[in-house]
């Protein structure tokens, strides 16, 4: 299923391409080659309190030993790549990582928790980056849009985010304690997505650090913008593919709508004096007929929050006034030009 995307999918991903192959290559070969040394990734706690092996916080928090929560967290992670692309790359780095370093603090809570309340000893949990993938679940529940493509029976309703959360269901109930690993990076998540205890200023990536990477990894995983693709994503079902090219139509003709507004001024520099003297009959109202209010301007919040990803200020200005200050369709047409 991921193979059959194609890395065009990826394009304006880079880190969700590199964790995608990375991690999903390490968890293949320790597990068909290297199984010996799978006990060195191991999360185990009680190794990590009572032997104070802390590189176990490290090994064990990164690879999957198994291979269905390895194909779960791949799946989530190139599902995710959305996010990366709104966010910008620097941005959801930092948000991964102050994830998985907050995840720490609160394994070592609920492993405390339970073994107080439930008297319930957990010497492992389960291994892999995982905790980070279930607390993309948090800006992805709040900052995507939901667009509804089918019902079942009339009364459930399938949108674009259905699969991503059964995916996350099955990786769920994949292992006993994974419910302590998703609880705590769902904390984690939603820590740093409001900026709890002004978290993301701490745990952020620095510019130069960003630059650095982006001069030396991002291009070992960037990918070539699709041409002329239609974007069928998770849809498994003729109906769903059919319902996301109907999408991709109506946002082509929203993208001439913007081309054409940013043409205006120049198509209309011969008639406009023309125009200030003689109004055409076709823009003749009533005379107590008011005209049509022009959208208010866009606010500079949004206008940074949507230079922040990477696109120019003319750009978003433009997308902001043919979206009518709508900062999440505005963001769909940037992303999509």
């Amino acid at each position: 299923m991921i193979a059959s995307t194609g890395s065009s999918g990826l394009y304006k991903a880079p880190l969700s391409k590199g964790l995608l192959l990375l991690l999903s290559a390490v968890s293949i070969i320790l597990a068909l080659v290297f199984q010996q040394q799978q006990v060195f990734f191991v999360y185990n706690w009680k190794a990590i309190k009572e032997d104070f092996h802390l590189w176990r916080l490290i090994s064990g928090r990164i690879v999957c030993l198994d291979l269905k929560d390895t194909f779960c967290t791949s799946l989530l992670i190139y599902n995710f790549r959305t996010l990366e692309r709104r966010f910008g790359s620097r941005k959801f780095t930092s948000f991964l990582l102050g994830a998985w370093i907050l995840s720490i603090l609160f394994d070592f809570l609920l492993i405390e928790a339970l073994q107080w309340t439930f008297h319930i000893t957990l010497s492992t949990l389960p291994s892999g980056f995982l905790s980070p993938v279930f607390a993309l679940f948090v800006p992805f529940y709040c900052s995507i849009p939901r667009v509804q493509l089918a019902h079942i029976l009339g009364l459930f309703p399938i949108t674009n985010k259905t699969l991503v959360y059964i995916v996350g269901l099955q990786l769920l109930t994949s292992s006993p304690y994974m419910l302590v690993v998703a609880l705590s990076g769902l904390i984690s998540g939603f820590c740093y997505n409001w900026d709890v205890l002004n978290i993301c200023k701490i745990l952020f990536i620095p510019s130069w650090l960003a630059d650095l990477f982006s001069h030396t990894l991002e291009p070992l995983f960037s990918s070539e913008e699709p041409v002329n693709e239609a974007r069928v994503g998770m849809g498994a079902t003729v109906d769903i593919q059919r319902q996301q090219r109907i999408e991709l139509l109506d946002q082509q003709i929203m993208f001439s709508q913007i081309a054409q507004l940013g043409r205006r001024p120049q198509q209309q520099g011969g008639t406009a004096i023309w125009n200030n003297f003689f109004q055409p009959w076709r823009n003749r109202r009533p005379g107590n007929q008011a005209e049509p209010q022009a959208p208010p301007p866009p606010s500079e919040d949004q206008v940074a929050q949507l230079m922040e990803m990477g696109f120019s200020r003319s750009d978003v200005l433009t997308a902001l006034r043919a979206s009518n200050n709508d900062i999440n369709s505005a963001t769909n047409f940037l992303l999509q030009r």
